[in-house]
């Protein structure tokens, strides 16, 4: 593909955005227990990520914007028919399906994040959250403890679905999705 059928669609702060959440989610999935330092920067840093991707969803370009993904639940449904039958609508930025994905990731992740300062803050007394869960009952840390591996769970299962959509949008529209994460550039329509 030549470089007049293709058009900018993600900006660098999306892709780095991107990439540097999916690191920081890996590292801190993987560190879970042995390596808690690590554990709990990887989990600070998806922390400002997700902040920035709040703002950044107001504020940044077009296809960054909520207001340019996020969709009814209708709408998430009748593009799964669709692309059930293999007759998908292409969109240049996120389809209805891909914007619920973004939504889910964001929440679970969200979650994920604030079960894991709770924890860090009863059982380690640590953190940002340190002060509140000083003094709280084992019951409580061990209660936030079995959310946070949850959410964390959950969230691999979402980046697992998320990484099938990917890939089926992909084919059924001959694009290489992974390469417009990386360069920015989708064929234009």
């Amino acid at each position: 593909m030549n470089s007049t059928n293709q058009i900018k669609v993600w900006d660098p702060l999306v892709r780095v955005f991107h990439w540097t959440l999916a690191s920081a989610f890996f590292i801190a999935y993987l560190t879970e227990d042995d390596w808690m330092n690590v554990h709990a920067y990887a989990g600070y840093t998806i922390g400002a990520l997700i902040m920035f991707r709040l703002l950044w969803g107001f504020v940044g370009t077009r296809h960054a914007r909520f207001s340019d993904f996020v969709r009814p639940p209708r709408e998430v449904v009748s593009y799964l028919k669709d692309m059930a039958t293999f007759h998908p609508k292409r969109y240049l930025g996120h389809n209805p399906a891909g914007g619920a994905m973004v939504v889910a990731l964001l929440v679970s992740l969200s979650l994920t994040v604030l079960t894991g300062m709770s924890v860090y803050g009863a059982e380690e007394s640590a953190g940002p959250l340190a002060e509140l869960f000083a003094n709280a009952p084992e019951l409580v840390a061990d209660m936030f403890e079995e959310l946070h591996e949850f959410f964390a769970n959950f969230t691999l299962f979402l980046v697992v679905f998320h990484v099938i959509g990917v890939v089926l949008a992909g084919l059924q529209h001959g694009e290489n999705l992974v390469r417009s994460m990386i360069n920015g550039l989708k064929k234009a329509e």
